[in-house]
């Protein structure tokens, strides 16, 4: 029985790890955007701010379950 729980939480440990990289290729990319943009674009401000959230989230939760690169 808790050989299936630990392989399912190593199976949902790396899936969050992939959404972590993700949502941080998001975040970089919603700045270089709005960095490289001339003018102040409010709707891609507010994208950025919400890619940098969802990160933040993310990123907390990872280190709430003490999830280690291997």
């Amino acid at each position: 029985m808790f050989s299936k729980k630990q392989k399912l939480r190593k199976e949902y440990d790396a899936l969050l790890l992939d959404l972590v990289a993700q949502a941080k290729n998001d975040w970089l990319q919603h700045n270089t955007l709005q960095n490289m943009s001339f003018e102040f674009n409010e709707e891609l401000y507010y994208r950025s701010k919400i890619a940098e959230a969802e990160y933040i989230f993310l990123f907390r939760e990872v280190k709430r379950r003490k999830i280690r690169l291997q």
